[in-house]
């Protein structure tokens, strides 16, 4: 397999040209030859929306940017999912449908020229007839590799493969503006064996979320088996999110060796009724994280989305359970420390049909910021700012928490409202007071609050 070089396909950089119909073109030529490298020399190009084939690579020299146009007559309008659902948007600045065994890699820079699309999303500018093209987006597409890249100002999502199998995420750097919106970094939706490694994300909204799929995606597809380790996370609203849109399930994930500083919170497990589906088995350990609201949230009642405000989804009295029940069990945090925290050492509320379940916590040191401010560690309905709070558990069952170690907050340590089955065994505490408490064994087998 050979090499092709997009210069001599009528891409050049430095103009005002858009260099879409060279770089396309020598993306054919490889995938016509069965396969090959097609390379991006260095310098600026302008272009629109690239289509990747089967069994190529596209390799960006370190000097090489692709600049992409804000022209929306430059995207395709292709049928994909958006945030959840199948509609048809504009295709992603590079984009692939169906494919095998395709690469985008090298030391090169993808920008998506993202301020245009983001003034057209706050109504500062045209409306768009298409949600806003996603930075990379891979719909179907199986031996998929991303490495060694630098993605900067997204129009919408910086990377997201969809339904794609055997994912290999690799050494990008993701730059967003923390004020650009819905600039999530990854996002690996209804995919199988996806990993993530050696990434630093900068964004907008959520650093990685997990999805598979809302209650109106026809298709119910898992996402699976994935494992995130070795990246740094900055700002964002969450740092490793799952959910809410879950409707196909969630399980199987393995997130290790991270750091998280300034994320609005750390690991954030979200869904509501309607969504149905499980997030299961679900490890999580040795991560430190810093200046975050809340480092832990399970919320089932989260409200965000169509149709979030609708009574069915805050209220608080029992619903039968259902298919559209959503449902988080066997989840466990180890070795984990999360100091300057503002609001809430942790947030755990299942719903009133449907406890969170089987919830551990071993060896987590967790300190709260001097001067903590108030803020909401989940967005649910009728819930208070919190400021240095403990841990505050509603309607979970089999929670444990082992050697968990909780400094300068306010009340008490552990506040549960309807639990069942809670272990607390050798944690200590020391409140804003300065009162310390070593809670050897303690444990609530009925509600208590």
């Amino acid at each position: 397999m050979g090499m092709y070089n997009v210069n001599d396909y009528g891409a050049f950089p430095g103009g005002q040209e858009r260099s879409t119909a060279g770089i396309q073109a020598a993306i054919d030529a490889a995938a016509l030859a069965g396969g090959g490298t097609v390379f991006i020399p260095a310098g600026q190009y302008l272009t629109g929306s690239i289509a990747l084939r089967s069994r190529i690579e596209l390799r960006l020299s370190p000097g090489a940017v692709l600049s992409f146009s804000t022209d929306p007559a430059d995207y395709p309008v292709v049928d994909s999912r958006w945030e959840g659902v199948r509609r048809q948007v504009y295709a992603s600045c590079i984009y692939g449908s169906g494919l095998e065994q395709v690469s985008v890699t090298g030391g090169g820079t993808l920008d998506g020229c993202g301020q245009a699309w983001w003034e057209r999303h706050r109504g500062a500018a045209e409306e768009l007839a298409y949600p806003r093209p996603k930075l990379i987006g891979l719909d179907s597409c199986s031996r998929v590799t991303l490495r060694d890249l630098n993605l900067r100002n997204s129009p919408s999502w910086t990377v997201n493969p969809v339904l794609c199998t055997d994912v290999t995420i690799d050494n990008l750097s993701i730059l967003n503006p923390a004020d650009s919106p819905n600039t999530d970094g990854i996002n690996p939706e209804s995919c199988s064996g996806v990993r993530i490694v050696n990434c630093h994300i900068d964004v907008g909204d959520d650093c990685i979320a997990i999805k598979s799929g809302t209650e109106d995606t026809e298709d119910r597809v898992p996402c699976e088996n994935i494992s995130i380790s070795n990246c740094t996370m900055l700002h964002g609203h969450g740092a490793v999110v799952l959910g809410s849109e879950m409707s196909g399930d969630i399980r199987n994930v393995v997130i290790q060796n991270c750091i998280f500083k300034q994320t609005d919170r750390g690991i954030r497990f979200k869904s509501r009724r309607g969504r149905g589906g499980v997030v299961e088995d679900i490890r999580i350990s040795q991560i430190v994280m810093e200046e975050v609201i809340c480092p832990f949230i399970l919320n089932l009642y989260y409200f965000c989305g169509p149709r979030g405000k609708d009574r069915y989804v805050w209220d608080k009295n029992p619903y039968p359970v259902t298919r559209d029940t959503p449902q988080f069990r066997r989840i466990h945090f180890a070795h984990i420390t999360a100091r300057q925290v503002h609001a809430s050492a942790g947030f755990l509320y299942g719903l009133a049909e449907m406890p969170v379940s089987e919830i551990t916590f071993e060896d987590i040191e967790i300190s709260m910021a001097e001067h903590a401010l108030p803020g909401l560690p989940a967005m649910m309905a009728d819930l208070e700012p919190m400021r240095a709070r403990g841990f505050y558990l509603g309607n979970v069952q089999d929670i444990s928490f082992y050697r968990v170690r909780i400094a300068g907050h306010e009340g008490p340590a552990f506040q549960v409202a309807n639990g069942e089955n809670i272990e607390i065994e050798a944690c200590r505490s020391r409140d804003r007071t300065g009162s310390t408490e070593l809670v050897i064994e303690r444990a609530f087998s009925e509600a208590t609050s």
